[in-house]
C-alpha cells in the first residue's frame, strides 16, 4: 500500500538582455533547478484552502514570484525571503496553468532595473511585497541579475503518490 503523497518542484531561470530597449527573444542563458522547502504557514494554507477554508490562493490576482539575496538555509518555520534585497514580480499573463495534470505553473518576469543583486533565494507568496504567506522557499546561487538584463523565473510543482 502506498501511503505517500509527494511533490517535486521545478525551476527555470531564462536570462535575456535587453536591445535598444526591448527584451531580446532568445535567453543567453537558462539555468534549472529543483527541490525546495516547504514552509509551514504555507502549507497550512494549502491545507485550509483544499478544504474550502479562508485564506487566499496562490491565483493570477495574487500570486507573486520572489528572488532575494539571503544565503541563510531554509527553514519550515520562515515566513519568506530573508536577504535584505528582496523583489517580487506578479505572475505573467495566462499564469498560474493548472487542472489538466497535477501540475502547477507559475511565472513572472524581473525586468530590467529589477531585483539588480545576487539571486540565491526564491519563494512564492500570495501577496506582493513579501506581505503575504509564502508556500516555500529555496536557497539556491543562480547567479547576479545585472541592468540591461531580463530574467524569467518559472516554477512548476508537480503532486504523485
Amino acid at each position: 500500500m502506498n501511503e505517500g503523497l509527494t511533490h517535486k518542484t521545478d525551476f527555470l531561470i531564462e536570462k535575456f538582455r535587453v536591445v535598444s530597449g526591448m527584451k531580446y527573444p532568445v535567453p543567453y542563458e537558462v539555468v534549472r533547478f529543483s527541490k525546495n522547502l516547504g514552509l509551514t504557514a504555507g502549507l497550512t494554507l494549502l491545507g485550509s484552502l483544499m478544504c474550502g477554508g479562508a485564506g487566499t490562493a496562490f491565483d493570477s490576482a495574487s500570486a507573486y514570484l520572489g528572488v532575494g539575496d539571503s544565503t541563510t538555509a531554509a527553514a519550515v518555520g520562515q515566513t519568506g525571503l530573508q536577504g535584505s534585497n528582496k523583489a517580487y514580480a506578479g505572475m505573467e499573463a495566462g499564469y498560474p496553468t493548472f487542472g489538466s495534470s497535477p501540475t502547477v505553473t507559475w511565472k513572472a518576469s524581473f525586468g530590467d532595473g529589477e531585483a539588480q543583486y545576487a539571486w540565491e533565494e526564491f519563494t512564492l507568496e500570495n501577496a506582493d511585497v513579501g506581505s503575504g504567506t509564502a508556500f516555500f522557499r529555496k536557497t539556491s546561487s543562480k547567479g547576479t541579475k545585472a541592468g540591461g538584463e531580463v530574467w524569467d523565473i518559472t516554477v512548476s510543482v508537480t503532486f504523485g503518490s
